[in-house]
């Protein structure tokens, strides 16, 4: 059917005439504005304020359950048997590696291994491991703490990451082979996996605190559960991805699958599960220091005094040897894992000699004070700090108009705005907002556990503190998708750029949490904004190299076809590689608010204020125990809403019709349309 216009000239189909529907965009846009004018005469209404220093029934139940867990830990089976079990036995291993590498030992004064047998050990491994390159740079990473005046602290952190990386392995490789070889076990395990990498490194700190008390053996407990997924998925992707056509073979020759595992698929996997080993190890350093705050001892508890005096000096000396022990054991076990890919060994000989030179080094560390203690005061470390300490002094002199015109454009264009809105609105107007947002972005089947979550926090007693974290969340999350999508687009587009910034984001995505607290400290103060900043930073490489690789991964037929259509280089990106790349782009926001979510809390340290302090508040205070683990429930109900829903509106978004149109005809198209 078609109808005549008004000229009476053409016939025009009669879909042409039809309303559109609003795209889930439009009525996205439709809510907010409808949030807006309704905060407005609502605001400071209904916002379930509690002042620092009060507490709610919730609170006072769960320092009531504090208390009846100290009462009750020396006489209940579960404590008594199982709780102190874990912690003893995590704690003896740890123990016996601090007195191997840190502390004072069977009533010696110094370590069973001194410095010097150290530095020659990880060298002969890493040679064996990595070959001579990284050994070099093993031995002089390591020298460098004793340099620094931080070797104990490094020992101690190093102690302590052994001791999860190898809980780690233990428990994560045999669990990911079950994994690979059962479905059924895999759909059970999995989403408890999800779960430990979804919730922010926080969550994990007072509930354990609370079950093993504070100290080495529960920093590591953290450590181990906050690492322990990559391990674990990772194997089990080498394990079920064996050669078919070998399995096949070997069930011919009549193997039992027992025998399949032992000679076809653990040797299939065994790059897999160095990778595997690989990430958990940084995951686990990475814990390791932010476990300081559960008095867990090295250099994580060096850069959190250092940032309770504000010595930002002391902080970045400290922050640097974390960021050289992450670099050296990257690289020893990223050269493992090629030097397994070429199927290369380095001659036995020098392997000999290396491995004579070491245990000479380790006899004359056990024997000798000189190569027990490190030689030298640290002066060198007292130096850079003393540096650092006056490069920031100067920073804040001289450059107090750049970094405050910068943070306050963001604060009161971005920050005050939105928490505004979050905090200052009725808890009854949030939460049909977000269930609104929801329902149109993510789908009505979200709406229960959004639900749920916003009806959790409520029970916290801690809503406007969830709000002003949620706020600092999102406006990191978006600051971090846009660097992300910018630099991930030249990357993907330019091989030059690619190879100047590539090692420069793989160095970034090693360094834990806690060292992008000191250069925004020094630069910008404490403040709700050095918690954001601190947090795009700290998301902005893993989102950056998945957008590149989305770039990457787009045909070149089809961009060469847009050429020849005459679109320009912005209409590339913009109309033809970013839709393509959606799929990257969506997994990217999802890393990136993960990312956002756990780092923004720990700006807590750093002035942010709302649910990261009172986590850490509940950590050191006696009185606030339950209101910090209320903060951190709260955290973990925020990250799985949020997760839930970024995941949901990424998958709409994928299965959305017309979402990648093809490239028009150079014949049927105009310059400038693609």
């Amino acid at each position: 059917m078609a109808t005549v216009s008004a000229t009476g000239s053409t016939p025009v189909p009669a879909a042409r005439w039809r309303a559109r529907r609003p795209g889930r965009g439009a009525l996205a846009l439709g809510v907010l504005a409808a949030w807006v004018v309704a905060w407005w005469p609502l605001r400071g209404r209904d916002t379930l304020s509690l002042p620092t220093s009060d507490l709610t029934p919730a609170h006072d139940r769960l320092n009531e359950l504090r208390d009846w867990v100290d009462a009750h830990r020396a006489d209940n089976a579960f404590f008594t048997g199982f709780v102190e079990g874990v912690r003893v036995t995590v704690d003896s291993l740890a123990t016996f590696l601090q007195e191997l590498l840190s502390q004072p030992a069977y009533g010696r004064p110094v370590p069973v291994i001194g410095w010097l047998g150290v530095v020659a050990l990880l060298a002969a491994v890493a040679f064996r491991l990595a070959g001579l390159r990284v050994a070099v740079l093993a031995a002089a990473g390591f020298t460098s703490f004793g340099l620094l005046g931080l070797w104990t602290e490094s020992m101690d952190t190093l102690a302590l990451t052994l001791t999860a990386v190898l809980i780690c392995v233990v428990i994560g490789v045999p669990l990911g082979v079950l994994l690979g070889l059962s479905p059924r076990v895999a759909r059970v395990v999995n989403p408890v996996l999800d779960l430990t990498q979804t919730l922010p490194t926080f969550a994990y700190l007072a509930p354990l605190a609370l079950l093993f008390l504070i100290g080495p053996a529960t920093g590591v407990i953290a450590t181990v559960i906050y690492a322990i997924a990559p391990v674990v998925r990772i194997t089990s992707l080498g394990v079920a991805g064996a050669n078919a056509a070998a399995l096949e073979s070997g069930r011919s020759l009549g193997a039992t699958g027992w025998q399949l595992l032992r000679t076809v698929r653990l040797p299939a996997a065994r790059r897999m599960i160095a990778v595997g080993i690989n990430q958990t190890t940084m995951c686990a350093l990475s814990m390791v220091t932010i476990a300081a705050l559960i008095a867990a001892p090295g250099l994580g508890s060096t850069v959190l005094q250092s940032l309770r005096i504000h010595d930002t000096g002391g902080a970045f000396t400290a922050g640097l040897a974390i960021v050289i022990m992450a670099v050296v054991l990257d690289r020893i076990t990223t050269g493992a894992i090629r030097r397994a890919e070429r199927r290369t060994r380095p001659p036995r000989l020098a392997v000999i000699g290396v491995a004579v030179g070491a245990v000479v080094a380790v006899y004359l560390s056990y024997t000798f004070y000189w190569a027990a203690l490190f030689p030298g005061d640290g002066s060198i470390g007292t130096a850079l700090a003393d540096g650092v300490n006056a490069a920031t002094d100067w920073v804040r002199v001289n450059l107090v108009d750049i970094t405050g015109a910068i943070k306050n454009a963001v604060t009161y264009g971005l920050i005050n705005p939105l928490e505004a809105l979050l905090a200052q609105s009725p808890w009854w107007l949030v939460c049909v907002a977000v269930l609104a947002l929801t329902a149109i972005l993510a789908g009505p089947r979200q709406l229960p556990i959004v639900a749920v979550c916003l009806g959790l926090v409520i029970a916290t007693g801690l809503w406007e503190a969830a709000m002003t974290t949620l706020a600092a969340t999102l406006i990191a999350t978006a600051l971090v998708l846009a660097v992300g999508v910018a630099f991930g687009v030249w990357l993907g587009r330019s091989d030059r750029a690619d190879r100047a910034l590539r090692p420069i984001l793989d160095a970034a995505q090693v360094m834990p949490a806690f060292v992008y607290l000191v250069p925004c400290l020094a630069l910008f103060d404490p403040s709700r904004f050095t918690g954001i900043i601190a947090a795009v930073v700290f998301a902005a490489p893993v989102t950056i190299k998945l957008i590149a690789a989305g770039i990457r991964e787009v045909p070149p037929t089809i961009v060469e076809a847009a050429t020849a259509s005459g679109a320009t280089a912005g209409q590339i990106i913009a109309k033809v590689q970013l839709p393509l790349a959606g799929r990257a782009v969506a997994l990217a926001a999802n890393q990136g608010l993960n990312y956002v979510l756990s780092m923004v809390v720990v700006g807590g340290l750093v002035g942010s204020g709302a649910l990261g302090y009172l986590v850490v508040a509940g950590l050191v205070q006696n009185k606030v125990f339950g209101k910090g683990l209320a903060a951190g429930i709260a955290i973990v109900l925020l990250g799985l809403m949020l997760d839930r829903i970024a995941q949901a509106t990424a998958a709409r978004a994928a299965r959305a019709p017309n979402q990648r149109r093809p490239i028009p005809s150079p014949s049927s198209t105009t310059q400038g349309d693609v």
